[in-house]
């Protein structure tokens, strides 16, 4: 007997990779099952967001997540394996080496343009009062060495990611567990205010070193920054990676409804009913993938979330802002940046990033698909890559924040039209003017970009797109761990937070590898053990 319009088996909220990801693996599992993922915009992926550059058909734009550690996150290696055996030979996935810190690159920092070799080469140039221990140092060399000290023997290259995580969560430092206490306020005691904010301004982030949980944040940090880390950009976008999984799971009977959010839910007898689009749809069982902001969006029209076991596992975690804005033009301007080395040889930037204390805060010299850069003819920029109080720095330059997913519309439907013009087929067809930068946001990206190059002035923006993950539904482009939790209690709780009722919940947010798809799939994964699925 069913209470709603409809009827389904399990009814998955969220069409992220943890989302599509269970599907799929549900779908396989149980072929005769109703299987409905259900999609509150117009796309598959979440915070992964590929999109293709007008004009430029040799890149792809990244407005969400873009690299992974090949090395260390087993997870979604083994899923691209899994998914290039099924896929078409014109369909796989391909990875490319995703450089990050070149030498002849440019640190602005203080008003002072320095380049990120000057670290090592030149410690005197740069323009921080550090102790004789903490010049010289590569980036990110100051915060590994005062992690070592804070967890002696953690930084061995011996060591795996659950070994240090479990070091960790065991240690102490000043007399107390680590996970009572902040990332910041540890770090404060061993290295200088003025390295901290060295390491903050050239690291490129704000949120990573601010003070969340130091037992979690230590192995987070040396995984990313740490210990000689190797990335990998997709070829056709990392978007492509959810997309195709999703395409698997509609080829063996599995449905998926974009458009379709879900407003609320409650548990009656064994079923869930689900307000969806004015509907009332019935399911046995629950799995949301989602991440803190949107549960909490969530909770106001389902009872159960706001109980204070759910609500206290909920809000273990903080959303952290992410911001992004990629910028086109009709040549690579920046090349001319460069500098000229010792032997005489002009040395172009061109690959990898650019750092500053501005609210830009990183530029990404943008490659091809290929993985290599673009040296002539039309180019791209990630021209800010920002986080944590910069993002509000754009707050006067677009339109207010939130109204977009209240009104059910994108971005680009309540700001003013940039300044280049496109036909409506255009933006009906490239999901890139989905997310077009307001003027006065280009323009002032233009300055800065200008005064971090040291020129007068850059060459004029051909097309620019930004996402500000800080926006509902996601409310950051990350979420960490909270001061006092115990990630390790936390973490397998919150995955059927209920002992009695089949609700599920899983995302980055709860999860070891908060900020990367590795984190949503090591939850997924969680989940669908309750369901007797095992890991790929």
């Amino acid at each position: 007997m069913t209470n709603g319009n409809e009827n389904i088996d399990i009814a998955i909220v969220g069409g992220g990779v943890s989302g599509v990801y269970c599907a799929w693996r549900l779908k396989q599992k149980f072929p005769q099952k109703k299987i409905v993922l259900f999609e509150g915009s117009n796309h598959i992926g979440g915070r992964l967001l590929s999109v293709k550059p007008p004009g430029i058909n040799n890149m792809v734009a990244e407005l969400g997540g873009m690299r992974i550690l090949e090395n260390t996150q087993y997870r979604i290696v083994a899923l691209i394996k899994k998914l290039n055996r099924q896929l078409a030979p014109n369909d796989k996935i391909e990875l490319y080496d995703f450089p990050v810190d070149e030498p002849q690159n440019i640190a602005y920092l203080r008003g002072f343009y320095l380049r990120l070799s000057y670290f090592t080469d030149q410690p005197d140039k740069v323009p921080y009062n550090l102790s004789f221990l903490e010049r010289g140092i590569k980036l990110g060399g100051i915060i590994v060495n005062a992690i070592e000290q804070i967890v002696p023997g953690i930084t061995s290259p011996d060591l795996s990611e659950e070994q240090r995580r479990d070091m960790a969560r065991e240690a102490k430092f000043a007399g107390r567990q680590l996970y009572e206490q902040g990332f910041w306020n540890v770090l404060a005691r061993i290295i200088t205010g003025e390295a901290y904010e060295l390491s903050v301004d050239a690291g490129g982030y704000n949120s990573t070193l601010t003070n969340w949980n130091a037992a979690d944040a230590i192995p987070w940090y040396l995984s990313d920054f740490g210990i000689d880390p190797e990335y990998k950009g997709f070829k056709k976008g990392f978007q492509q990676v959810p997309e195709s999984v999703a395409m698997l799971f509609k080829d063996i009977g599995g449905e998926i409804r974009l458009w379709s959010k879900v407003d609320g839910f409650e548990r009656i007898g064994d079923q869930f009913l689900l307000s969806v689009k004015g509907e009332t749809i019935a399911a046995e069982s629950l799995i949301l993938a989602m991440p803190r902001r949107s549960l909490d969006l969530l909770a106001p029209n389902s009872p159960m979330l706001r109980g204070d076991k759910i609500q206290s596992l909920i809000s273990s975690v903080t959303p952290r802002p992410l911001f992004k804005l990629f910028t086109t033009y009709t040549s690579p301007w920046w090349r001319a940046a460069g500098y000229t080395d010792a032997e005489g040889n002009f040395v172009p930037v061109e690959s990898g990033r650019t750092v500053t204390d501005l609210p830009v805060r990183q530029t990404y010299y943008w490659p091809k698909d290929d993985g290599t850069p673009a040296t002539e003819g039309p180019s791209m920029l990630m021209a800010s890559y920002d986080d944590g109080t910069n993002v509000g720095f754009w707050d006067g330059l677009r339109p207010q924040r939130r109204q977009a997913w209240k009104k059910g519309l994108e971005i680009a439907e309540i700001i003013n039209p940039f300044q280049g013009e496109c036909s409506e087929e255009e933006r009906k067809c490239n999901p890139w003017f989905q997310y077009q930068a307001p003027k006065p946001m280009v323009a002032e990206v233009a300055r800065q970009l200008a005064k971090i190059h040291d020129l007068s002035y850059t060459p004029e923006v051909q097309n620019a797109a930004f996402r500000d993950w800080g926006d509902d539904p996601f409310g950051g482009g990350w979420n960490s761990w909270n001061i006092g939790v115990q990630s390790s209690e936390v973490i397998p709780k919150i995955v059927k937070p209920l002992e009695d009722c089949p609700l599920y919940i899983c995302g980055e947010a709860y999860s070891n590898s908060q900020g990367w798809v590795e984190g949503a799939l090591e939850t997924a994964d969680l989940v669908l053990e309750k369901f007797d699925i095992c890991p790929l």
